[in-house]
C-alpha cells in the first residue's frame, strides 16, 4: 500500500518578528503621508516675487496692507517693464499703481499659467486694494456731505436771523446744485498677462500631468533594471525608453488632451529626458547595489523629488529652502521645464535642462560603473 510524504510545514514565524514587521509597515505609511501631504499642509503664500509700478510710498503703502511676508516687491519704471519680468518669470505678477490721485485705475497683472495659486493670491490682493479704495471714497463722500450739511445750516440760520449771508456762502436753496459733484471711484482692474490654454484653464492637468512622468520614469527604470542585462543593452534600452516614451507622452498630452503648448519636439525632448534621467538612476543604482538600488531610486524619486517639485504653487510657498531644493530633482526640473516650454518662451530655461541632463549622466556613470564592479567581482571568484 503505497504512503504518501507527510506535507512540509512552513516554519512559523515568531510573535517577535511579526511585530517588527507590523511596525514597520506602519512606519512605511506615515512616511508615505508625511512626504505627500506635507507640502500642502505646510505651504502659505509667503515671499512671492511681486513686480511693483509706483512710488516710494505707495510701494510701502501696498507692503503694509498685504498679509506680513506675503510679498517680495521688485520696483519697475512702468508697466511694460513689469509684464517683461512675468513674461521671463522673474516675478508672478505685478501691481500697478496711478502716480497721483485721479490719474487712473491701479492694475493687478497675474500670469496664471505661471501658477493659479499665484494668480488666486494676488487677485485676492487686488480685492483688499479695491476695498481700501471703496473706504477712503466712502470717507471723503462722508466728509463732503457733513461739509454741505454745515454750510446749509448755516445759511438757513443767516436766513433766519435777517442777516445776510457772506459772499462766499450760497442761497440754502442753491448749496446742493452748486456742489462740486464726486469723482468717480476707482475700480482695480485685472489682467492676465499669460493665461493658461482653453483646454486647461485651471491649470490641473499640467500638474496632474507631474505624477504620471514621475512613475514613468520608475517604470521603464525598474523593468529596465528586471529585463535587461549588460551595460551596453541598459544604456540602449534607456536612450530608446527616452525617445519612444517621450514622443508617447507629449502626444497623448499636447496632441490629444492639449494640455501642453508650445513646439511638440521641444516638449517631446523635455519629456523625454526627464524620464530617462529616472530610468537612468534607478537601472543604475540596481546595477551598483542590487534590487535595493530600485528601492533608493524609487525613494528618491517618489518620496522626495516628487514632493518637493512645487507643481501646485509656487516654490517659494513651501518652507525654505525646499522649494528650491525641489528644483535639483527630476520631478522639479520637468515641471518648471515643460510649463516653461508651453507658456514662457521668452523665459530662461537652461537651469532645468541642466538639471536633467545631469541626473542623466549621472545615471549611465552608475551603469557603467556598476558594470564593471560586477565584472571585477566575477572574475575575482
Amino acid at each position: 500500500m503505497a504512503t504518501t510524504a507527510p506535507a512540509h510545514k512552513a516554519p512559523r514565524t515568531g510573535w517577535p518578528q511579526a511585530i517588527r514587521t507590523a511596525v514597520l509597515a506602519a512606519v512605511a505609511v506615515c512616511i508615505i503621508l508625511l512626504a505627500f501631504s506635507w507640502p500642502s499642509v505646510t505651504a502659505r503664500p509667503q515671499h512671492l516675487p511681486v513686480a511693483v509700478v509706483g512710488i516710494e510710498e505707495q510701494v510701502q503703502q501696498l507692503t503694509a496692507r498685504a498679509p506680513e511676508g506675503m510679498l517680495d516687491v521688485r520696483t519697475v519704471a512702468n508697466r511694460d517693464e513689469a509684464v517683461a519680468a512675468i513674461k521671463d518669470r522673474d516675478v508672478y505678477g505685478a501691481v500697478v499703481l496711478p502716480a497721483s490721485q485721479g490719474a487712473g485705475a491701479p492694475e493687478i497683472l497675474t500670469a496664471s499659467a505661471a501658477s493659479p495659486a499665484a494668480s488666486a493670491a494676488l487677485s485676492q490682493l487686488g480685492i483688499g486694494l479695491q476695498q481700501q479704495i471703496d473706504k477712503q471714497a466712502i470717507g471723503a463722500l462722508t466728509d463732503a456731505v457733513a461739509q454741505m450739511q454745515a454750510k446749509i445750516a448755516a445759511a438757513q440760520a443767516a436766513q433766519q436771523g435777517g442777516a445776510k449771508p457772506p459772499a462766499s456762502q450760497p442761497p440754502a436753496s442753491q448749496a446742493p446744485a452748486n456742489q462740486q459733484a464726486p469723482a468717480a471711484v476707482p475700480t482695480v482692474v485685472v489682467t492676465d498677462v499669460v493665461p493658461l490654454s482653453a483646454d486647461d484653464p485651471r491649470g490641473t492637468g499640467l500638474a496632474v500631468a507631474g505624477l504620471p512622468l514621475t512613475m514613468g520614469g520608475m517604470v521603464g527604470g525598474i523593468l529596465i533594471s528586471l529585463l535587461v542585462s549588460g551595460a551596453w543593452r541598459r544604456l540602449g534600452a534607456v536612450l530608446a525608453y527616452g525617445v519612444t516614451g517621450g514622443l508617447g507622452l507629449v502626444g497623448i498630452l499636447q496632441g490629444w488632451f492639449h494640455i501642453l503648448q508650445g513646439d511638440f519636439w521641444a516638449n517631446s525632448a523635455a519629456v523625454g529626458l526627464g524620464i530617462a534621467a529616472t530610468a537612468a538612476i534607478i537601472t543604475g543604482l540596481s546595477a551598483l547595489m542590487g534590487r535595493a538600488g530600485i528601492a533608493v531610486g524609487a525613494v528618491i524619486t517618489m518620496f522626495i523629488g516628487n514632493p518637493l517639485a512645487s507643481l501646485t504653487q509656487p516654490r517659494e510657498f513651501l518652507p525654505a529652502p525646499w522649494g528650491d531644493v525641489g528644483q535639483w530633482f527630476v520631478p522639479g526640473a520637468s515641471g518648471t521645464l515643460l510649463r516653461d516650454l508651453s507658456y514662457f518662451p521668452d523665459a530662461a530655461a537652461l537651469f532645468p535642462w541642466l538639471v536633467l541632463g545631469a541626473w542623466a549622466v549621472a545615471g549611465v556613470l552608475l551603469i557603467v560603473t556598476g558594470h564593471f564592479r560586477n565584472q571585477t567581482a566575477v572574475a575575482e571568484a
